[in-house]
């Protein structure tokens, strides 16, 4: 039995948390108690897509137990308490190992297989296209291979839940159709797609966007094109790199009023976030810089960026002191509509019977300082 107090992140009203075997026994509104120098409390966060972060890379291969586990201790600081790690385009003995991996660190570390809550396999069935294809090395895409992902799937012990493709290659329908069937998240990313093999992706069960805005050409068509077609998708939810660099306000603020409730959050967070500023070097890009803005560009260009050094909750920030919206739905943007999308157990957020996952934290100038990160009922992470 544990118990914890904050103002609750929606109402604003103090509540009290009572926790049994780590799921919320009791939710106790305090509207008498001053609020003083409560944090705020909320759903734990959900990313979709993490790449690394504080200088573990999960697409440094081959893959060792120490990243998979470095990278969920340092999203814990975050407030992440559930997320996917993305494994990129790579040659098919790459993948498999990396997902094999991750697969036998969930199943050994129990409060790691905790956060997992599945893999996202981003590739290599994408647009060989530059532009679409963005930094996914050219040599190893390849049109979609059901046998080879079921090898894959079998590696990965049925984790891989995320799967981001691009609908142009010719067997792409069929095959999003039979992974549909089986449970997995057909995402369209890194595209090159006419508006017809978007539609039919579409109708064969695919179900989100990539990155949406990013990964895409520097020049499309004024309409159509492969970015007004998934925006005008309604079954497809919307994932938005929203760290400032990545999408200008303009686009984020259409997409959220276009997708609404399927608007949501992710990172793409590379191995440099949550590092000081400075020069890095990628095994993907090169040289690379850091700015003390956040910003992740490459060393010979500072108008390309090199991915994103943000966690998720700077993307929360940013929409909020941008105004695009209250704090309340920036959060669950990063929370319980992912978990939603994902089906995941703690989809309903901070109710009676779901897992007790959840974060403490402050906001003020500084942003979102993160006091306290409560996985499964257990404090996994206590700012000093």
């Amino acid at each position: 039995m544990g118990e914890w107090m904050g103002i609750h992140y929606r109402s604003g009203i103090p509540v009290r948390l009572e926790i049994r075997h780590g799921r919320v026994e009791r939710i106790e509104e305090l509207p008498g108690v001053d609020r003083g120098e409560l944090p705020w409390i909320a759903p734990g966060l959900v990313d979709l897509q993490v790449n690394g972060y504080g200088g573990h890379d999960l697409n440094a291969l081959p893959l060792d137990e120490s990243r998979v586990i470095g990278v969920t201790r340092c999203l814990w600081r975050e407030g992440v308490t559930t997320y996917f790690p993305t494994i990129i385009t790579n040659h098919e003995e790459a993948i498999e190992s990396a997902l094999r991996m991750i697969c036998d660190v969930c199943s050994r570390y129990e409060e790691i297989g905790r956060c997992i809550a599945g893999i996202h396999l981003e590739g290599p069935f994408i647009s060989p296209e530059e532009g679409p294809r963005g930094a996914h090395p050219r040599e190893y895409v390849r049109e979609p291979d059901w046998e080879l992902f079921q090898r894959w799937q079998v590696a990965a012990g049925g984790r891989i839940r995320i799967l981001t493709l691009s609908p142009e290659w010719p067997g792409a329908t069929e095959f999003i159709r039979r992974c549909t069937e089986t449970g997995v998240i057909v995402s369209i990313g890194h595209t090159a797609a006419t508006c017809e093999q978007i539609r039919a992706a579409v109708r064969a069960g695919a179900r989100m966007s990539t990155h949406l805005g990013n990964g895409a050409h520097l020049m499309l068509p004024r309409h159509p094109n492969y970015l007004w077609e998934q925006l005008a998708q309604d079954e497809l939810w919307s994932c938005m790199i929203a760290d400032g660099f990545h999408l200008p306000e303009s686009v984020l603020k259409v997409i959220m009023r276009v997708k609404g409730e399927k608007a949501l959050l992710v990172s793409d967070a590379v191995t440099f976030g949550g590092l000081k500023p400075g020069e890095y070097t990628s095994h993907i890009g090169g040289k690379v810089v850091l700015t003390p803005e956040g910003k992740l560009h490459l060393a010979g260009n500072p108008n390309l960026l090199a991915g994103s050094a943000q966690p998720l909750k700077r993307g929360i920030e940013h929409l909020v002191k941008t105004s695009l919206c209250p704090l309340s739905e920036a959060w669950n943007m990063a929370s319980l509509r992912p978990a939603r999308l994902a089906d995941l157990p703690n989809k309903d957020g901070l109710v009676k019977g779901a897992p007790a996952d959840f974060v403490l934290f402050h906001w003020g100038k500084k942003g979102i300082q993160i006091r306290e990160t409560v996985k499964h009922g257990e404090c996994v992470f206590r700012s000093h």
